[in-house]
């Protein structure tokens, strides 16, 4: 069974902390999909990924294409991603189900920890999802690096 980690973001933007969790996936050799709710969202972060760094390079592609199948990172709505990841990233509020959170490697919702919304979401899928049996993991960087705060059913 795979885990889910809560990223409370309150020091870094997504646009800024999705870079590097993506290196770090892709590294570890797993397929990605970033789970969004707004198609214009994930047509900004994909243009925010294709502007970063050229020694960052992160190959991806936003679903509608003729190759999601094969994409490293699938930017994306879809319950199912095309590109059959190892590892979804959840953004804005994009549900998990503890099914998905079993059958892969990681899943990682990462939440803006400024927008009580999204902090009240977040709460609601880790109760959710650890209820379910789910292992999980919070981190936070509020002293100015990620630390692990709590972590439930591991």
């Amino acid at each position: 069974m795979g885990e889910a980690f809560f990223y409370h973001l309150t020091r870094h933007s997504l646009d800024e902390t999705l870079p590097l969790l993506l290196g770090k996936s892709l590294e570890a050799g797993w397929r990605v999909a970033i789970k969004g709710v707004r198609r214009e969202r994930l047509e900004w972060l994909d243009q925010k990924l294709w502007l970063g760094p050229d020694d960052g390079f992160l190959p991806h592609g936003l679903e509608g294409g003729p190759h999601d199948a094969d994409q490293p990172i699938l930017l994306t709505m879809a319950e199912a991603p095309a590109n059959k990841p190892d590892c979804i990233l959840s953004i804005d509020g994009a549900d998990i189900t503890a099914d998905q959170v079993g059958a892969l490697t990681r899943t990682m919702i990462l939440f803006d920890g400024t927008d009580p919304e999204a902090v009240q979401h977040a709460r609601v899928q880790w109760k959710t999802l650890t209820d379910a049996g789910c292992p999980a993991k919070y981190w936070s960087e509020e002293s100015g690096r990620w630390q692990m705060k709590a972590e439930k059913n591991t």
